[in-house]
C-alpha cells in the first residue's frame, strides 16, 4: 500500500517511503519470522510521522538461528537514486538489547561531523530507533536481544550517484529518513504551491510571515524559538503571523511575500542552506550549486583565521563539522560575523525596501542546534510575534 499522495501545484503526486522505513520494516518482518517460524509476505509498520504502512516482503528466508528478508524502496514521484532498491535485514537472537550494523552496500562513516560516529554504519539515528522499536515489537520479551544487519546489494553502485563519497561515507548508501515519508519534489510545483499558500495567508489578513527552510527549519522555529503557527502551512489572520515552508526556494518565497503585501518576513534555516546565501544563492537546491564550505572558508579567511584552521575547514564533511572546527579554533564568532554581512547583503539585493526581512541561521554546536548568525532585529521580531 502506497503511503499517500500529495497535491503539488495542481498535480497529484505519489509520496514514497525512506530507506529507514524499508530497513525497519524488513527487520520487523525478519524478527517476526524468526520468532514464529513461518515466512511472511507483508509487514505492517508505522512511520515516525505516524502513518501506517503495509509493505510487501521480498526474498524471505528462515535459516539456522536467523531470518532475512527485504523491502523494496519506493521513492514515489520524487527523483531518488535509491528508488527500487532492495533493503535487506538479517536478524538473529543475541544478548540483551538491540545491536544494529550495516552489511553489504550500506556505507561506513570515515569522517567526523555526520549523524553517526566514525567507523559506524551509515544508518542514521531516527532509522536506528525505528529498527529497534520494530524488532522489539515483533517477538516475545524473553530477556534476549536482537542483532540486526541491514544491507543493500546494489548500494555500492547507487552510492556513486549520491554525495556519500564526498561526505566520507564509503562502500554504500546511507539509511536515512526523519519522517519516513519521501515527498515529491517537483520544483515548479513546490514554488507554485508556496505561492498559493502565501496568497491564502495574505487573504486572511496576515502581514507577517515566517519562512522556514525544510523540516529542520520548522522544528527549530517551533522548539527553540517558540514559533508554532499550526505547522508549516499555518493559517494566520489579522495581527497573527502565518508560516510557510519554502524548501530550497527562499528567493521565490520572499518575492511572493512582497507581491502579496506582507510587511515583515522572518527566514529561519540551517547553516547548510543559509551559507549558500552568503554567495548570493537563494535557491539552495544541490542541483543548482553548492559552495557551502567554500563560503565558510572565505568567511574564516576574511576574519583572519590561520592556515591550519582553513585546511581543517576544507576537510570538513558538513557545515556542522565546520562549525565545530571554527569553535575549537576560536574563530566561530568572527567568521559568523563576516557570514552575517554576506547573507544580509544577499537578502537586501532580493527584497524591496517596503519589506522588513529578518533571518536566523542555526547549526549544531556542542551537541545541540543553536543560533550561529542572525539579522540585527530578528530577536525583536520573534518577541513581537510571541506576544501577538
Amino acid at each position: 500500500m502506497h503511503p499517500m499522495r500529495r497535491l503539488v501545484g495542481g498535480k497529484l503526486l505519489r509520496c514514497g517511503y525512506t530507506t529507514g522505513v524499508c530497513a525497519a520494516a524488513a527487520a520487523k518482518a525478519a524478527a517476526a519470522m524468526l520468532a514464529d517460524g513461518r515466512l511472511l509476505d507483508t509487514v505492517a509498520i508505522e512511520t515516525p510521522a505516524g502513518l501506517p504502512l503495509d509493505l510487501d516482503v521480498v526474498d524471505a528466508k528462515l535459516g539456522d538461528g536467523h531470518a532475512s528478508c527485504a523491502v523494496r524502496k519506493d521513492g514515489g514521484d520524487d527523483p531518488d537514486a535509491t528508488d527500487g532498491a532492495l533493503i535487506y535485514a538479517d536478524v538473529s537472537r543475541a544478548g540483551p538489547g538491540v545491536v544494529i550494523d550495516g552489511g553489504e552496500g550500506v556505507g561506513r562513516v570515515t569522517k567526523p561531523g555526520l549523524d553517526q560516529p566514525v567507523g559506524a554504519a551509515a544508518i542514521n539515528s531516527v532509522p536506528r530507533r525505528l529498527i529497534e522499536q520494530a524488532v522489539r515489537s515483533a517477538g516475545p520479551d524473553d530477556g534476549h536481544g536482537w542483532r540486526v544487519v541491514i544491507s543493500c546489494p546494489e548500494g555500492g553502485q547507487i552510492a556513486a550517484k549520491t554525495f556519500n563519497p564526498r561526505l566520507g561515507i564509503t562502500d554504500g548508501i546511507s539509511i536515512l529518513g526523519t519522517t519516513g515519508i519521501v515527498e515529491p519534489m517537483s520544483n515548479s510545483a513546490i514554488i507554485e504551491t508556496t505561492a498559493r499558500e502565501i496568497s491564502v495567508l495574505a487573504a486572511a489578513g496576515a502581514k507577517d510571515l515566517l519562512v522556514v527552510i525544510g523540516n529542520y527549519g520548522e522544528a527549530f522555529a517551533r522548539d527553540q524559538l517558540g514559533l508554532d503557527f499550526g505547522g508549516a502551512s499555518g493559517l494566520a489572520g489579522p495581527g497573527r503571523p502565518g508560516a510557510v515552508m519554502s524548501s530550497n526556494f527562499i528567493g521565490d518565497a520572499i518575492a511572493q511575500a512582497a507581491a502579496n503585501g506582507f510587511e515583515r518576513v522572518l527566514v529561519v534555516g540551517h547553516l547548510g542552506k543559509l551559507a549558500k546565501a552568503g554567495i548570493g544563492m537563494l535557491n539552495t537546491h544541490s542541483s543548482v550549486g553548492d559552495g557551502r564550505l567554500e563560503t565558510l572558508i572565505a568567511c574564516a579567511l576574511q576574519a583572519g583565521a590561520d592556515l591550519a584552521t582553513l585546511r581543517r575547514l576544507q576537510e570538513s564533511v558538513s557545515t556542522d563539522a565546520a562549525v565545530f572546527v571554527l569553535s575549537q579554533a576560536g574563530w566561530l564568532t568572527d567568521s559568523m560575523r563576516v557570514l552575517s554581512c554576506r547573507i544580509q547583503a544577499a537578502f537586501d539585493r532580493h527584497s524591496p525596501a517596503s519589506l522588513e526581512l529578518e533571518w536566523i541561521c542555526f547549526a549544531k554546536l556542542n551537541g545541540a542546534f543553536s543560533v550561529v548568525a542572525r539579522s540585527p532585529r530578528s530577536q525583536d521580531l520573534v518577541r513581537r510575534w510571541l506576544h501577538a
